[in-house]
């Protein structure tokens, strides 16, 4: 491509012969990008931008969406929303051409950072998977203490990882020097994908499941789930996303020292998905059903580029419609003059997706394990004839002269799973099934009883493959439907002062820890999740989920908020609130969080030790403490086995163990007041070093000492220095004198989790004096220290 000055003359000085190959029509628009060119006065880079945009659309766009749509217009539409998004004006070529001195805008040019990577769907999804687990080495993957860790927990952590990475380039990112680019159709999810739970991002290359966002209405600034159907098979370019990878090792190392060796490692495996918000949409080509949406909506649907179509392609369009026409008159000829029957319906509660044992759906399968979920419903009004899809057309007065309504269970199996993504609880749809004039299909068959019993069970309908959902928003609504009742959802410090065994709650995820069965299949490393959420009062509530027998829900990643429904509330034995995974429970992905940039969980609540002891403050596990050291009670420092735990000296103690391999472990306990009571707060690991004030010289020199005798025990009890050991060991009394200095009797300001303690069921059962003097004799509150404050 030649590119001249405005100011260059150019002379011909021979043709060449006329042939070469006819001119390609599937581009109805030939010669465009050069004719827009010279009607937009855009510069040299954003042009040689959209040509090559343009020839990379034409192998990866969707085969049915770029025959219809010209793809240099696409890309030319891309261009100009990147150009306004970054702010640039108009180029003025008659300065160009008439200033003095001269600006030459050729002699300028230079590729900009700003200008996005175009990137196909499977050219991503190859790239992410192949760094997978080159990106950083296992080590990276531990706690800073990961050279002290057993064998156990080592492949514990090790167990899942997460990798988030930006398509907004960030600073020594040397792999996205350019903001990326993505452009595709969204889709329902489809058999063949693992993703259940999520919609797709799809172009001629590949798909990538997509944990999808938008903005809420009712709530200035919030997010929630996708909700709207209109979205489906809208062509749009993506220009700010998250990539996820989330790896599954399954491993039996036997030390950190061994973490470069391959061959401890039994199965990995790793999944990509993509994150983000509708709100970072650009439509290219809107649906049918987005244009009815955005019409009501009081924009524009399409933007230019259904203008520019027209013109570009005038003839086609007048093809189009009068096919389109003809089609609508043979209809309505033809002997089935309503061929869709339709209800209006809002959903009021949903269930999880899962593998349930059921019939066959038709003669060609076999009962068995299949997909499945539900959904409660109410119906709105009749069931409604058409002449013509009404897709999600503004709600007609005759869909709603029922008076009462009528609750429904909608039953979703096999292919029929896929509307899971956008069927939200307090939202409208319109159910539509075609080529069919029977309003008995939509009408759900009830449950036979006997005589003189009285049935409170909903009428069941089970949603057959070729049936759909239009989402109705607001302006899509009679004045009357417009108030919905909203589900109740919880707060995480609800829940821990409920009393209800079923909840329904949200919260932002503060960890992830998988908890594994080491005898399932080696593919099922995610199968146990323990995942704990907070909310902004900074208490916290751990939920377990076995996911052995449900698709594996993408985006349970630290910081980003969830939406669980029909959990199972549960009171452990010490009294500590948590929730179970149950068959018809939901996750439901409503806010993103930047996972890319570690964000802290909200401070964890203020807590007096008195009251966390006795009152029902107790069901929060995990709080700030701040008082004064009473005194040290005891101290161990160990060299263990990292395989079995036992003593190391010279090797492992143990007789049945064989391990060459060991790693230094510390425990400390001691008594803290507060004013309101006391509590015996263990630490561990490299807690207790910064307990000690030992610098990291100080630290190695004390393993170094404690490497031949293996372990050593202090009990320094208040002012009575008693231990185990010899009364001569100088490392002995170097640790009691330590122990009981000045400088360990100080102030501190700690996170702690609560220990197991008395259950309040029996404390409740002695009087409020009973309580006083059993308080004296019982054991004190016991708290595990997380983080210890810096004064």
């Amino acid at each position: 491509m030649l590119c001249t000055c405005l100011r260059s003359s150019l002379r011909v000085t021979a043709f060449s012969r006329a042939g070469g190959s006819p001119p390609d029509n599937r581009c109805p628009g030939d010669g465009a990008l050069p004719r827009l060119l010279l009607q937009r006065n855009i510069d040299v880079s954003d042009y040689l931008w959209t040509c090559h945009l343009s020839s990379q659309l034409a192998h990866s766009l969707v085969q049915g969406v770029w025959r219809q749509q010209c793809v240099c217009l696409l890309s030319w539409r891309l261009m100009e929303t990147q150009s306004r998004a970054g702010g640039r004006g108009r180029r003025d070529i008659y300065s160009e051409m008439l200033d003095e001195p001269h600006t030459c805008p050729v002699t300028q040019y230079s590729v900009s950072s700003a200008v996005r990577r175009y990137l196909g769907v499977s050219e991503l999804l190859e790239s992410l998977q192949t760094d997978c687990w080159s990106s950083a080495p296992l080590s990276s993957l531990l706690p800073p203490d990961g050279s002290n860790l057993t064998s156990s927990q080592i492949n514990g952590f090790l167990s899942w990882s997460c990798r988030t990475l930006s398509s907004e380039p960030r600073g020594g990112d040397a792999v996205r020097q350019r903001p990326l680019l993505l452009v595709g159709v969204l889709e329902l999810p489809s058999q063949t994908s693992e993703f259940k739970h999520s919609m797709q991002l799809r172009d001629a290359t590949g798909a990538a499941a997509c944990v999808l966002t938008e903005s809420s209405e009712e709530e200035e600034g919030a997010q929630r789930a996708v909700f709207n159907s209109a979205w489906i098979g809208c062509l749009v370019g993506v220009v700010q996303f998250t990539m996820v990878t989330e790896r599954f090792l399954q491993s039996d190392f036997p030390s950190y020292h061994h973490l470069d060796q391959d061959r401890f490692i039994t199965h990995k495996h790793c999944r990509v998905y993509l994150q983000l918000s509708l709100d970072h949409l650009h439509i290219l080509s809107p649906s049918v059903a987005m244009e009815t949406h955005l019409r009501h909506k009081g924009e524009e649907p399409g933007g230019d580029l259904t203008a520019r179509k027209q013109t570009v392609e005038e003839e086609g369009e007048e093809t189009a419609g009068s096919k389109r026409k003809r089609r609508e008159e043979e209809e309505a000829d033809s002997g089935n003059p309503w061929p869709y029957v339709s209800m209006v319906i809002r959903v009021e509660q949903m269930e999880g997706v899962s593998w349930r044992n059921t019939g066959a759906e038709a003669e060609d399968q076999e009962a068995g394990l299949r997909l499945c979920f539900s959904a409660k419903a109410a119906v709105i009004g009749p069931v409604v004839s058409w002449r013509r899809d009404p897709k999600n057309e503004p709600m007609a007065e005759k869909e709603s002269e029922q008076n009462q309504e009528r609750k429904v269970v909608l039953v979703f199996s096999g292919v029929c799973t896929w509307w899971f993504p956008v069927l939200q609880p307090g939202c409208f749809y319109r159910l539509i099934a075609a080529n069919t004039q029977d309003p008995s299909v939509l009408i759900g068959c009830g449950v036979s009883g006997c005589s003189g019993v009285d049935l409170h069970a909903e009428s069941t309908l089970q949603v057959r493959r070729g049936w759909r959902f239009h989402t109705l928003t607001r302006p899509l609504l009679l004045p009357t439907c417009i108030q919905a009742v909203p589900p109740t959802v919880l707060s995480v410090s609800e829940v821990l002062d409920c009393s209800s065994e079923l909840v329904c709650f949200q919260g932002v995820v503060s960890e992830r820890i998988s908890v594994n069965n080491r005898t399932a299949h080696s593919g099922h490393t995610h199968s146990g999740v323990r995942l704990t959420l907070c909310d902004q009062a900074g208490r916290s509530l751990q939920v377990y989920l076995d996911l052995s027998h449900t698709p594996y829900p993408p985006g349970l990643l630290p910081g980003n908020t969830l939406l669980l429904s029909g959990f199972q509330r549960r009171l452990s034995r010490t009294g500590s609130v948590y929730c179970t995974y149950l068959p018809v429970s939901s996750i439901t992905v409503v806010s993103l969080g930047d996972t890319s940039s570690a964000q802290p969980p909200p401070p964890a609540p203020i807590m007096h030790l008195g009251e966390w002891a006795l009152s029902s403050k107790q069901r929060c596990t995990v709080g700030q403490v701040k008082g004064h050291v009473v005194c040290f009670l005891f101290l161990q420092l160990q060299w263990s086995c990292s395989l079995c735990g036992s003593v190391y000296t010279q090797g492992c103690s143990s007789s049945q163990c064989h391990s060459t391999s060991s790693v230094f472990q510390s425990t400390a306990k001691l008594v803290i007041d507060d004013g309101t009571g006391e509590a015996h707060v263990w630490f561990s690991a490299v807690l207790v070093r910064a307990l000690l004030g030992l610098a990291d010289a100080q630290w190695e020199g004390l393993q170094r000492a404690l490497r031949v005798r293996g372990h050593i025990r202090v009990f320094p009890r208040g002012q009575s220095q008693v231990c185990d050991g010899d009364a001569d060991d100088f490392l002995l009394h170097f640790l009691l004198c330590l122990c009981s200095s000045d400088v360990m009797i100080r102030p501190l300001s700690l996170t702690c989790r609560k220990r197991t303690n008395q259950r309040p069921e029996e404390v409740r059962r002695f009087t409020r004096g009973d309580r006083e003097f059993l308080t004296r004799l019982a054991p004190p509150l016991q708290l595990t220290c997380l983080h210890l404050h810096p004064d």
